[in-house]
């Protein structure tokens, strides 16, 4: 009896010992998101690169290695050329938007008003809204017969004949190419702003406010304050919320899938949605996968220069 108790008072030691070690226990709670990563991310990664370098189809699931005749390929499609541009051309113009909007907010909800609870919770609402449902509702206000702006429009004497905007009584907003990629980047900007908002308001309420004190009493004006010392302090902040709207914007399909699918022809068109087309609907799984890996490289040396620089100047 003595050794089956010695036995257990061992064991219930030895457990305690792990469990008092905080590399075993750092061990354990990180193993759910290792196993996370692993099979929903790491998995699926290395199956469309496998995809990307074989000739797989719906029809045939044999992987049969081609080399990189997937992506020379689409390189000679013009529709991978126009979809690789816009996607370049909705993310640097949606960011841009994006990034001089939010300090421009972070500075208004930074100080005190009345209301300013209200305004919070108006701004967060598109960040927390399902970005289809959202997209839906954009859908219909640019409706090419029924849209709201187009009523505005014409109320003010703006829209009609001899008008400043034309004859008609509809501009037809997803049927035109400019104003097709206006509403793209326009989705993306009302997506994006409050999240980069909230972040850059995040990072004004943890500079010290002895050092704006100190600047006003030195004769400082806003402006002078703001590029000055602000903006130096909130550059590490900019950097993260570049790099989240980079890269949300990049892989997002459902704005132009809902919105106009790529058209008008194929005007709007972007990688990821071109990647559903070519590899499901179409069937094509090597191309698809080929178009959808397309931006990895890129978008990861993106990654690690902002990451850089962003580390760069907190240092400093």
């Amino acid at each position: 009896m003595q050794q089956v108790a010695n036995h257990h008072v061992s064991k219930k030691a030895r457990f305690q010992y792990l469990t008092d070690r905080e590399g075993f226990l750092g061990s354990v709670f990180l193993l759910p998101a290792v196993l996370y990563i692993l099979l929903l991310v790491a998995v699926p990664f290395f199956l469309a690169i496998a995809f990307s370098l074989s000739d797989v189809t719906v029809g045939d699931t044999s992987i049969d290695f081609v080399g990189l005749e997937n992506f020379s390929r689409i390189l000679r499609t013009p529709q991978f050329r126009r979809a690789l541009l816009n996607t370049f051309l909705f993310t640097l113009a949606a960011q841009l938007i994006v990034i001089v909007l939010a300090n421009i907010l972070a500075l208004i909800f930074y100080e005190d008003f009345p209301g300013k609870w209200i305004a919070r919770m108006l701004i967060i609402m598109p960040w927390a809204t399902p970005i289809s449902l959202g997209t839906i509702g954009w859908l219909w206000i640019f409706d090419s017969k029924f849209s709201p702006i187009d009523w505005v429009l014409q109320q003010l004497g703006l829209l009609g004949p001899d008008t400043l905007l034309g004859p008609g009584k509809h501009l037809n907003y997803l049927g035109r190419e400019p104003l097709a990629m206006a509403a793209v980047i326009l989705i993306h900007v009302w997506r994006m702003l409050p999240l980069a908002t909230v972040i850059l308001l995040a990072g004004l309420a943890s500079i010290d406010k002895d050092l704006i004190d100190q600047a006003q009493v030195d004769g400082a004006k806003f402006w002078r304050i703001h590029r000055e010392i602000r903006l130096p302090l909130l550059f590490p902040i900019i950097s993260i919320a570049l790099l989240f709207g980079l890269i949300f914007t990049f892989s997002d399909m459902v704005v132009v899938f809902l919105l106009t699918r790529g058209g008008p022809v194929y005007y709007t068109q972007v990688l990821p949605v071109w990647a559903w087309f070519k590899g499901i609907d179409g069937g094509s799984l090597g191309e698809g996968a080929a178009i959808a890996l397309f931006l990895f490289p890129l978008l990861l040396v993106v990654a690690v220069l902002i990451l850089r620089a962003a580390r760069r100047s907190e240092v400093t």
